[in-house]
């Protein structure tokens, strides 16, 4: 699929996952030889859904979240279609017909069609006729947070259904909003998929001294008039609002109507390519490769950039292995990288340093003497370097993975550890990039538009600005702040 001017490729879907496969494509030339066509169902410009609890918190202002803009679609020869949902896929025809009767015809066809929330069971969420009671919220889309927003009241009380790291972020952006908040999650810890029981404690110890109320192993059972919340541990919470955060799937149906093979998501070979039709991709939260899926930014910037270089006839192969998360919230610190409990089953030691006192947990599971997973909650001072060797696969002395656990000592606080970075240390875990490519700018807009750096999660945005005053001065830390 080297291209020519004739093969036509459409995009189902304009999230990260998209918008970054179109940049892949931007940088090597190639929307001048492939007929490039995005269509998302939303009727804004594709952005950053990992910030939209900074416009809950009242951090960032919803147009800050904007990936790329309609005009540099347009400059860039790629076509962006707002508002355009898929109705249904036609693999013999190569086509896709929207709601409207459209029918846009393809030579290949890639589908980022992300992931949908599931409504919790839950009596009373739902109306008779079918929509939301008017205290709940779901929290996936920029209207869902733009309706949240309008709903906030100026002091009051939310419950968040779900404890992992959606929930979480909207918890202590509801907080910081003055609202008091309670999160309520079935499993015994929160972040239960990701953390351990330990760390799952300090990481609840760490939101009730941030006012946030903490409910493990309880399930929200019926949502009653007042309105208050009733779990099957017998308490009642009386609220004002109730945010729905747990719970999703990847969104398969149009791959399932088009007879593509789903299991959890559509399943994809090491190409990305469908198991069932070669000119039909997948990557994303929708994507399944090697029986596993991913709700992360990481991941499925990894897989878009296999695939740009795939559909530019480069030889590329994903192997699944870059799993890396971290939780963008404020005065909360988390990050996972790889599967821990796969790794364990592999045969992986677990190396620990916990202190519950000061509110951190950190973990490696070594292999081979390399590190194959890691969480780390409360510290992130070594999490560029541990990410570092992660990526690289490093093989470690005995002695090293202890070492990186313990806390940095510099006698110059952050900025001066900050300096101190070498270049191949990794900063933005989202996208891969080193401290040696962000001094390589001249601002932060700079880092944005050349190393998409800060525009995922957002976590690595106080680092790349300390290493921009480090490089050059307060002034190019400052230009073009977020």
């Amino acid at each position: 699929m080297t291209g020519t001017a004739a093969t036509r490729v459409v995009v189902v879907g304009a999230g990260m996952a998209a918008t970054r496969l179109v940049e892949e494509l931007v940088v090597r030339g190639a929307t001048s030889v492939l007929a490039v066509t995005v269509l998302g169902d939303e009727p804004v410009a594709p952005y950053n859904r990992i910030l939209l609890s900074a416009v809950l918190e009242g951090a960032h202002r919803p147009d800050a979240l904007t990936l790329r803009s309609p005009q540099w679609y347009a400059d860039h020869g790629v076509t962006l279609r707002t508002g355009a949902r898929v109705l249904g896929i036609d693999r013999e025809r190569r086509d896709v017909m929207l709601v409207d009767g459209t029918l846009i015809e393809y030579d290949v066809l890639v589908l980022a069609t992300g992931s949908i929330p599931s409504l919790p069971p839950i009596r009373g969420l739902v109306r008779l006729d079918g929509s939301l009671h008017e205290a709940v919220h779901a929290f996936r889309s920029l209207a869902d947070c733009e309706r949240l927003v309008a709903a906030l009241p100026g002091s009051g009380r939310a419950v968040v259904v779900g404890g992992g790291l959606l929930g979480l972020q909207v918890a202590r952006a509801l907080g910081v909003r003055g609202i008091a908040t309670e999160i309520v999650e079935g499993a015994e810890h929160l972040l239960h998929q990701q953390i351990t029981t330990a760390a799952g404690r300090i990481l609840a110890r760490d939101l009730r001294r941030l006012d946030v109320a903490v409910y493990t192993g309880a399930r929200a059972v019926r949502l009653v008039d007042g309105p208050a919340l009733r779990l099957d541990n017998g308490y009642t919470l009386d609220t004002d609002l109730v945010v729905l955060t747990a719970g999703g799937r990847p969104s398969t149906a149009l791959a399932r109507g088009a007879g593509l093979e789903v299991r959890r998501g559509i399943v994809v070979d090491d190409r990305l390519a469908s198991v069932t039709d070669p000119d039909v991709f997948a990557l994303g939260d929708c994507a399944e490769h090697d029986r596993r899926t991913t709700g992360f930014v990481p991941p499925a910037w990894e897989q878009a950039g296999v695939l740009a270089r795939v559909l530019c006839g480069e030889p590329a192969t994903y192997d699944g292995s870059r799993v890396v998360a971290r939780l963008r919230a404020t005065d909360l610190d988390v990050a996972v990288l790889g599967d821990a409990a796969r790794e364990l089953a592999a045969g992986g030691e677990v190396v620990e340093v916990a202190n519950p006192i000061v509110g951190s947990h950190r973990r490696l599971v070594v292999r081979d003497g390399r590190i194959v997973a890691a969480t780390l909650v409360g510290d992130l001072s070594r999490v560029g370097l541990i990410t570092q060797h992660f990526d690289r696969r490093t093989v470690l002395g005995p002695d090293e993975p202890g070492r990186l656990l313990m806390p940095e000592r510099t006698g110059g606080g952050v900025d001066s550890a900050v300096a101190l970075l070498p270049d191949d240390a990794e900063v933005c875990a989202c996208a891969g990039v080193t401290a040696g490519r962000i001094r390589g700018c001249s601002s932060l807009e700079q880092v944005r538009d050349t190393t998409r750096a800060t525009t995922g999660c957002g976590g690595c945005a106080g680092t790349v600005r300390r290493l921009l005053d480090s490089a050059g001065g307060p002034a190019l830390a400052t230009k073009g702040r977020l």
